[in-house]
């Protein structure tokens, strides 16, 4: 483990709205360390949530995080059900499908499939 990435830290508008869309689009859990901050669980790299007015967009030169998901579309659908946006449709790359949404704070993440 050494030298390698450890954890995440995700701004987010609204902790506990935050939860609730990642609970039901992907099943993550959460343990609450106060009003401002959260950790995430079952999401394949330890990470937390913490309380800000800012966004990661790669447009503004942040880092994307990637999901993978077994059923793309159905994925992507429950992101749509539960107020998520699509920013770019699926396409294909080298390796597999993609497409680009934001969450409800507007953070912009990646899902692909093979």
């Amino acid at each position: 483990m050494h030298h390698k990435i450890n954890y995440l830290e995700i701004p987010v508008k609204n902790i506990n709205e935050t939860k609730d869309f990642f609970s039901k689009v992907f099943s993550w859990t959460f343990i609450d360390y106060g009003d401002e901050y959260c950790s995430i669980s079952n999401s394949g790299i330890d990470a937390g949530f913490y309380k800000s007015d800012l966004t990661m967009t790669q447009n503004t030169g942040s880092a994307l995080i990637v999901l993978y998901s077994k059923t793309l579309e159905k994925t992507q659908a429950k992101i749509t059900e539960h107020g998520g946006e699509i920013t770019k449709a699926i396409f294909s790359f080298p390796g597999g499908r993609r497409f680009h949404f934001t969450d409800i704070n507007n953070n912009e993440y990646a899902v692909w499939s093979q």
